[in-house]
């Protein structure tokens, strides 16, 4: 699972699924096919952690999900990002970057939406562990989150 890390993405946000803010109170944020496919194969899926920041703003601490969601039994690979943040109203059309620093855990799926819930919180718990450690707050400044200024990004 480490060795594409970190890895550097960055894309417009799409409509998802429309489940992680109305059945989960967890909103993610959804890359376009195109992203998801330029991944590199070989990533595990799974959930990871990192630095994620919506077009200029601030950088703030994400989990990520790669995967299949086989609590949803998807069939089109997604890749979302839950800001831990609180935003107001949602950020289509927007550009979000990530840098994905580590792994958490595979995907696997639950019983129960309450055992997916609790995992998510436990998943998000550890990324702001691992990302409060000194080797993980340096990439917060990293200058990819800044968006030079009038050039349209690769979607």
């Amino acid at each position: 699972a480490m060795r594409h890390l970190p890895y550097f993405c960055r894309g417009e946000v799409v409509k998802g699924f429309g489940r992680g803010s109305k059945e989960l109170g967890i909103p993610t944020a959804n890359f376009s096919e195109q992203v998801v496919e330029s991944f590199p194969s070989d990533i595990s899926t799974g959930v990871y952690y990192g630095w994620a920041c919506v077009g200029n703003g601030d950088v703030h601490k994400m989990v990520l999900s790669i995967g299949w969601n086989p609590f949803y039994k998807n069939i089109k690979k997604s890749v979302e990002t839950h800001i831990i943040d609180t935003f107001k109203g949602d950020f289509y059309g927007e550009i979000l970057s990530v840098v994905i620093l580590g792994y958490i855990r595979s995907e696997k799926n639950f019983t129960s939406l309450e055992a997916l819930i609790s995992a998510i919180q436990e998943d998000i718990e550890e990324a702001k562990r691992q990302l409060d450690l000194p080797e993980h707050l340096k990439l917060k400044e990293d200058n990819f989150f800044r968006l030079p200024e009038g050039k349209p990004v690769n979607h």
